[in-house]
């Protein structure tokens, strides 16, 4: 009876908790409308999904509440540093560089130049500014401080794990730890053994937990919409790009030479298909070039469609309040009801994307390591 209320109540904290996670990104939008007296939900999302110098957390009395972070650039045969706080959320210009506020440079840094080229203060908007782009820029923006955050946690992680196993040897793991060693049980006996081999898979099995625990937690992460979440890591190209590399690479490295050889002169395939118009080989290569690829789309354009879907729920509201008051407190509900929903569905969408990813990339690492099973024609 007592363990049966426990649970009721526990239950009942757990969708409080849900409901107010849920009204969190309502609150975000709340504030955008705030800002000015016409809603852009185009400009609300795009803000909400590209990387940015600083990490907006919320606004308060029509003024922004962010983190700022450093700005490191390399311009004009020097290095330059100082926060992003300087620039006052894209208002303003520091030393002579601003936030671009054409569409060409909209996003980036750029450098003032002729009279503003060391400018400090607030941009007037009425005026034409000379413009050149900053061509190195290595600042710590949302997604690269969010990487650094994932990576600590991951370390974290492993490092609490390794650190019980010690202690306890022969001891049975439990809670987290077990949890963790079913999915890394799960990865080897399910993914990594079938797909590579039994003799082969241990060089290959911590590329593959890596892979699968860092799409998994980032994937996570852009799900909360408060700090430290809310970055958009893995909706990010360039991030899922050097990802899909690095399997290129590794695949590549790995390979056989029976691999090579079904690229450059695939067996048992007619000879006129090969020779003097390369046909086959060049299909094979583009193949080989494709999986990477697939893979670096895959999961930068379900993370990317998943948020917008979420956020334009969310907009609904104020696109529907704009009409009138009566029709944004009408809507309000069922855009609720979608958020939650498309939420868990994108809880869903995290565990299977990892797995994906995962799940492809020790399919391409055993296919290059096969051993030749067809037999030339005589």
């Amino acid at each position: 009876m007592v363990r049966g209320m426990r649970y009721a109540v526990c239950s009942k904290q757990i969708i409080i908790f849900i409901l107010l996670l849920a009204l969190l990104p309502l609150q975000l939008v709340a504030d955008n409308s705030m800002e000015s007296e016409e809603f852009h939900a185009d400009e609300y999302i795009m803000e909400h999904i590209v990387d940015s110098y600083g990490w907006h957390i919320t606004t308060f009395l029509n003024r922004a509440i962010s983190i700022p972070l450093p700005v490191i650039l390399f311009s004009e045969g020097k290095l330059v540093c100082f926060m992003s706080s300087k620039f006052q959320q894209g208002t303003a210009a520091y030393k002579g560089y601003a936030i671009g506020f054409t569409q060409d440079t909209k996003g980036k840094i750029v450098k003032l130049q002729g009279e503003h080229a060391n400018f400090t203060g607030t941009l007037d908007s009425n005026k034409k500014y000379a413009l050149s782009p900053v061509f190195f820029d290595i600042s710590i923006s949302k997604n690269v401080c969010a990487l650094m955050i994932s990576i600590i946690i991951l370390c974290c992680i492993f490092l609490l794990v390794a650190r019980t196993y010690r202690r306890n040897p022969n001891k049975a793991p439990k809670g987290f730890q077990n949890m963790i060693e079913m999915v890394i049980l799960f990865i080897r006996d399910q993914i990594a053994i079938p797909l590579i081999g039994a003799q082969k898979y241990q060089k290959f099995f911590p590329y593959l937990l890596t892979l699968f625990f860092f799409i998994l937690l980032n994937n996570l992460m852009g799900l909360i919409p408060v700090f430290p979440g809310g970055a958009n890591v893995t909706g990010n190209i360039t991030v899922t790009m050097i990802l899909a590399l690095v399997t290129f690479f590794i695949v590549s490295l790995s390979a056989n030479k029976h691999y090579w050889i079904h690229i450059i002169n695939p067996p048992n395939v007619p000879w006129w298909l090969k020779f003097p118009l390369p046909l086959m080989p060049f299909i094979e290569l583009v193949g080989a070039l494709t999986k990477p690829f697939v893979l670096m789309i895959r999961l930068f354009a379900n993370m990317v469609a998943g948020h917008i879907i979420i956020l334009g729920f969310l907009g609904l509201i104020f696109i529907f309040g704009a009409m009138t008051p009566i029709a944004g407190i009408l809507v309000s509900p069922v855009s609720l009801l979608f958020y939650i929903f498309m939420g868990a569905l994108e809880l869903l969408v995290a565990f299977i994307q990892a797995f994906i990813f995962t799940l492809l990339t020790a399919l391409y690492i055993g296919m290059a390591m096969e051993e030749a099973h067809i037999k030339s024609e005589p």
